[in-house]
């Protein structure tokens, strides 16, 4: 689970705000306390280097690539009144997250914007570290998605998927074979995910309703200017009367559905469409470790936005990368084929054959080395002053690590440009996704606060491209073009020009 209403990334959005209000101020960085925090550029008074990265005509995490060469694996960056701390190394997100997993555990301080869609912290991402977030997880993974929970809803994948592949044929014959990637997997993806989070029956304009809604929410979230420099919020009262706006919106459209279930529950046999258990039954009643009451309804609508945003755009980008990646090299494709006709003959590839499919797995491994959902895992911060490498980490510091500068670490990676699942298939290299051994790669970070959702995700992303590639052969859109593999960041890591592709049912 990835982009949520709280604990992620701080970088700079899409909005401008008017630089002469701050350079008029004369203030001096507090150095009251004499900290040695890691090298960075040196940064202006009061913005830091706010306007520098904001004015650099680059993205974000572009910016943070080109300075690792020269300030090396743990960086400083002053964004206004903020302080981030980017970390790029295996070894040291492994001391941070793993040796000291405790200290590292919790999440900064929310900017406004969050604070409204997390319900002031109240999510499992957001949650600080404490009795509140350990009530939140542990609901989520024993009462949601445990193996027997995921189980439970073996039914719902394998309709979703029928509708998937119903979805690309339809697509296909509209546009003469060419099919959008990213839009049908991100559907079938969502469909999932509301019906394991509210088990309520919705056609397919309810469905489009809600997944708007939700994008809506996303785009809100972007940060601004006025989230690293409050003094700026003067400049910024039409948006955060927006904020307020979808905020409403979500609730009036997610309330109902709530409410739905919820009576469902009541009376039993009302409605014979519901579905015998959804995440929504274990929030009604759930008991929050240091507080008297359940959940409010406002929380409760935080907290189904959190698991819905969580799984959607994260495993459908990894769809899209993976058949991009399979058009490149058909040799892939065609191996995985030949795979699953081996291994299921004729009849429909279901997630238990996935579980047995070596060559499948060490693709989908590659996949999440190669391009992680994200450029940074959700931000952490410390419960106490730490040291890291030598250096000071305050309290209410942004602690970010940044994922590439593991994934495609020569030091720890054989050729790591390479997209060559065989990496993995000939035990030549390995990583444990979860870091306890050791980080190699972190696409669902590491630690305590390692993504929830990391079971679900790859049973999703297992089950897709086998069922994609064993219901249609997958070429280039226009022919014989190469695909590129720019990237830019749109919630999650996505692909510069969305994936096109020609499919041509197996026969």
């Amino acid at each position: 689970m990835g982009p949520d209403a709280g604990g992620g990334t701080a970088v700079i959005g899409r909005s401008q705000a008017p630089v002469a209000a701050v350079t008029r101020i004369c203030y001096g960085w507090n150095r009251a306390k004499k900290l040695n925090l890691p090298p960075g550029p040196p940064g202006w008074p009061v913005v830091g280097n706010l306007f520098q990265v904001a004015g650099s005509g680059k993205p974000f995490f572009q910016y943070v690539r080109e300075l690792l060469p020269k300030y090396g694996p743990i960086l400083t960056l002053k964004m206004g009144t903020r302080t981030m701390i980017i970390i790029s190394s295996a070894e040291l997100a492994h001391e941070a997250l793993i040796e000291k997993g405790q200290i590292f555990a919790t999440r900064p301080r929310e900017n406004p914007t969050r604070t409204v869609f997390s319900s002031n912290k109240f999510t499992v991402n957001a949650a600080l570290y404490g009795p509140v977030w350990k009530s939140l997880r542990r609901n989520l993974v024993q009462g949601m998605l445990s193996s027997g929970r995921l189980r439970e809803f073996r039914n719902v994948r394998e309709i979703a998927m029928d509708k998937l592949i119903d979805r690309l044929r339809a697509d296909a014959n509209a546009n003469g074979g060419v099919v959008s990637v990213l839009r049908n997997a991100r559907f079938a993806v969502f469909c999932i995910l509301l019906s394991m989070c509210f088990g309520v029956e919705m056609d397919e304009e309810k469905i489009e309703t809600v997944d708007q809604m939700m994008k809506t929410v996303l785009i809100t979230l972007d940060p601004r200017l006025d989230d690293f420099l409050p003094l700026l919020s003067t400049f910024f009262s039409k948006q955060r009367k927006r904020v307020l706006q979808v905020r409403k919106q979500q609730i009036e459209t997610l309330l109902p559905l709530i409410e739905k279930r919820r009576s469902a529950l009541e009376n039993p046999g009302s409605d014979n469409t519901a579905a015998s258990f959804s995440y929504l039954d274990t929030l009604f009643d759930l008991k929050i470790d240091g507080r008297k009451s359940s959940p409010t309804n406002f929380e409760i609508v935080s907290l189904c936005s959190e698991f819905l945003n969580g799984g959607t755009d994260t495993t459908a980008t990894a769809i899209e990368w993976a058949i991009a990646r399979m058009i490149e090299n058909p040799k892939i494709q065609s191996r995985l084929y030949d795979e699953i006709k081996s291994t299921v003959g004729d009849k429909k590839v279901d997630e238990k054959d996935v579980e047995r499919m070596v060559y499948l797995n060490a693709v989908v491994k590659e996949l999440l080395r190669k391009h992680p959902p994200t450029y940074f895992a959700l931000t952490h911060a410390v419960t106490e002053p730490a040291k890291l490498a030598g250096y000071d980490i305050p309290t209410d510091t942004n602690v970010e690590f940044f994922l590439p500068g593991i994934s495609d670490d020569p030091k720890i990676w054989t050729d790591p440009e390479k997209f060559e699942p065989d990496r993995f298939v000939t035990g030549r290299e390995d990583a444990d996704i979860t870091g306890v051994t050791a980080v190699k790669m972190m696409p669902f970070g590491v630690g305590r606060r390692i993504c929830p959702g990391l079971n679900m995700a790859t049973v999703h992303v297992n089950l897709m491209i086998a069922r994609m590639v064993q219901e249609f052969e997958w070429t280039a859109h226009p022919e014989n073009c190469k695909v590129d593999f720019s990237e830019k960041f749109e919630f999650t890591v996505v692909m510069k020009d969305p994936l096109r592709a020609k499919i041509k049912p197996r026969v």
